[in-house]
């Protein structure tokens, strides 16, 4: 089983500076790989604190530079915010300067304020995304190629800097749905999924989701990998639990109120965080999720790996306004205990 960090890099509010939840990003990468993380992820966000990273490609490249052996991920690029001529030389780029580590993630987008912000119709975005990864996929594929589409017409061009990884880098579809589950196996790709903050009926109706998507395209589910986002954390001390759970469900209204084009902000930047009618309690989160002891994450692990059988679990690191030193403390435990124990009891499993 991989283990995988997601960094989202957000800002809760003024006390954290731009520069410091940057610089606590970079610091988690380190220190992911230096716990024996698989692969760390950065996410794509615009113009408020909901996430601080404009460019997951950005931080590929500077991470390359001060790691050696860690798999680094785009989760995601949205794909209509960009140009993707210029997107096929940034990600040739990304991949060399990291000798061939990048895990290329990409998505269509949902934020109504992030699209307005660069004249996009969010509505046209699941068109704009097809055509585009269309685009994608011929110039990492051809020494020479062109397009002529709804969005885009492009003459015959050559990207420079193309991929160390051949024929592409590892390409995962952030799949929320049928349609992008089936397109991931159609296209060969693989799939970054998430159950939120929900528990094993969830994890198990994810499942059935993505055995469908696969019997729809004739595939077996194993023909794709599958990264399963969650939110994990280890501790017999409860204040820090709740610390983390209250970081992640801020998380999850900010992400809910963009999703839902209700954009919530005073001074045009801050977002109000407001509880929902779907807000889940502290003690339900602790219930649903791989939060607990050491062993209560264990075990946790065990049954949702055992029910979705994913390739990758990622879990979240940064959340909110929740302390640095402790998610390092956190990443360290993990690659002492958790992860070597939840590898050791799967090996027992397949023997």
């Amino acid at each position: 089983m991989e283990f995988a960090t997601f960094i989202l890099a957000a800002q809760r509010g003024y006390h954290q500076s731009s520069d410091s939840v940057i610089r606590n990003a970079v610091e988690q990468a380190v220190v992911s790989e230096q716990a024996g993380f698989n692969t760390t992820w950065f996410a794509e966000h615009h113009f408020n604190n909901y996430s601080l990273v404009p460019s997951p490609l950005m931080m590929v490249a500077h991470c390359a530079g001060v790691t050696s052996a860690i798999r680094l991920g785009t989760g995601v690029c949205v794909l209509p915010l960009y140009q993707p001529q210029r997107l096929l030389s940034e990600i040739g780029f990304a991949d060399v300067v990291s000798n061939g580590r990048l895990e290329l993630g990409v998505g269509s987008g949902y934020q109504q304020f992030e699209f307005e912000r660069f004249g996009v119709d969010v509505n046209e975005a699941p068109a704009v995304f097809s055509e585009y990864l269309e685009i994608l996929l011929k110039g990492l594929n051809q020494k020479v190629f062109e397009h002529q589409g709804q969005y885009e017409t492009i003459p015959p061009t050559a990207i420079s800097v193309k991929t160390v990884q051949k024929p592409t880098p590892p390409i995962w579809i952030a799949a929320g749905s049928a349609r992008s589950m089936s397109r991931a196996y159609r296209q060969g790709h693989n799939l970054f999924v998430t159950a939120f903050h929900n528990g094993l009926e969830t994890v198990s109706m994810l499942r059935d989701s993505i055995a469908k998507a696969a019997a729809s395209e004739a595939k077996n589910v194993a023909d794709a990998r599958i990264s399963l986002l969650r939110c994990c954390y280890a501790s017999d001390d409860a204040a820090e639990i709740n610390s983390y759970l209250d970081n992640a469900r801020f998380q999850r209204r900010l992400s809910e109120a963009l999703q839902q084009r209700r954009q919530q902000s005073q001074d045009g930047y801050l977002l109000q965080e407001t509880p929902t009618q779907h807000d889940l309690s502290l003690e339900t989160m602790r219930d649903n999720l791989p939060i607990g002891g050491v062993n209560r994450v264990i075990d946790r692990l065990l049954e949702e790996i055992d029910i979705l059988k994913p390739d990758q679990v990622a879990i979240q690191t940064q959340l909110g306004d929740f302390d640095q030193r402790a998610m390092l403390r956190q990443l360290d435990l993990w690659g002492d205990k958790i992860i070597p124990a939840v590898n050791k009891a799967l090996a027992r499993v397949e023997v």
